[in-house]
């Protein structure tokens, strides 16, 4: 049983419009913050790119399936966006020492700077909308995302990456 039937099995109320609207108002804060990010590294990476930079980030050197099968998407696909990942030298590729016929995939210096990069303008731009709300609200909302996350099924950025996302 999945947590929502568990949750409304046990008396939990069906989520009102007011409250999925809410949410997607959020969500579209969000996503602005997400874009102004990248802003300045469009020109240089995709979405679809950074996702895999940020994949590496958290869960370290990977081999091709691994990255496909975590964004959920084809090898072929995943093959393509690491490949232009290496031609830019943000990532690259070295050999497995517990099996030579593995290929690993890596961040580079560079892929590690463009990824704290962005991750410190969305900090700031978050702490930015923080600052406008009262502590009271900051304790609240943090809590409400952090309970939504969980709900979500959000572990870390790594695990987040194929969440809901089309499959291709």
């Amino acid at each position: 049983m999945t947590a929502a039937r568990e949750a409304l099995s046990a008396g939990a109320a069906y989520p009102s419009d007011d409250q999925v609207d809410a949410i997607l108002r959020a969500s579209r804060a969000l996503v602005g913050i997400a874009a102004a990010s990248m802003a300045d590294v469009v020109d240089t990476i995709t979405v679809p790119q950074f996702r895999v930079l940020v994949m590496l980030s958290g869960r370290g050197p990977l081999n091709l399936g691994a990255v496909a099968e975590n964004l959920n998407v084809n090898p072929s696909n995943a093959s393509r966006t690491c490949d232009r990942l290496v031609k830019a030298n943000l990532v690259c590729r070295s050999e497995s020492d517990a099996d030579r016929r593995l290929v690993l995939l890596s961040l580079t210096p560079g892929g590690r700077r463009l990824v704290g990069k962005v991750t410190r303008r969305r900090r700031a731009a978050i702490r930015r909308v923080l600052l406008s709300m009262g502590d009271e609200d900051r304790d609240a909302v943090a809590a409400a995302l952090a309970s939504f996350a969980d709900a979500a099924g959000e572990v870390d950025e790594g695990d987040a990456l194929g969440l809901f996302w089309p499959t291709s």
